[in-house]
């Protein structure tokens, strides 16, 4: 009788250490905030250079106010954006008000990531291709709103994107054939 109540009392215990480990690593996860939905760009109003999407009428966007947490090596997708002026990123970067050329190592974070311009032009640490490269934080990918005159009528940006200007692309070595969506890594430099 006496294992018998060791052997209860150790499973007890274990699946409550599994549930308590499992349960945390939830809570630490990104979740989706909510959804909007995509209405039709006006004529010429979504500039769609550099394979940018525009919404498209009635379809369903997911947002978000969060990102995946912040490390050393933190896992993204790299995402290509013109920061000048007529590009696709659409008006001036939200740090500094400006357009920046193409030939400058410029990115826009995700809206957690962006963390309300606490990181505006500070320099992250881009790795990908066997190479890094230093960029600097020039605007958010917003993650919470899109699809209408602000957002270039474009979806709201998914939670975990680097979107580069062609100088950090050309910096890390990556063929012009592959540009467009490509898994990363960076930190803060």
């Amino acid at each position: 009788m006496k294992k018998s109540t060791v052997g209860t009392s150790l499973l007890v215990l274990l699946t409550f250490a599994t549930f308590t480990c499992c349960l945390d690593a939830r809570l630490q996860a990104c979740q989706p905030s909510g959804k909007i939905r995509g209405i039709k760009p006006p004529p010429g109003q979504c500039n769609p250079e550099n394979d940018s999407d525009c919404c498209r009428q009635g379809k369903m966007y997911t947002t978000y106010k969060c990102s995946p947490p912040v490390t050393g090596n933190t896992k993204a997708v790299l995402t290509l954006n013109s920061f000048q002026k007529g590009g696709d990123g659409g008006g001036p970067s939200e740090c500094d008000n400006q357009y920046h050329s193409d030939d400058t190592p410029v990115v826009a974070l995700s809206t957690g990531w962006y963390s309300g311009g606490d990181r505006c032009l500070n320099y992250i640490t881009i790795n990908a291709n066997g190479r890094s490269v230093k960029a600097k934080v020039v605007d958010e990918c917003d993650s919470t709103m899109g699809c209408d005159d602000e957002h270039d009528y474009q979806p709201p940006c998914p939670n975990n994107i680097v979107d580069a200007s062609k100088a950090v692309w050309k910096a890390l070595g990556i063929p012009e054939g592959d540009w467009g969506d490509y898994d990363i890594t960076w930190s803060d430099a």
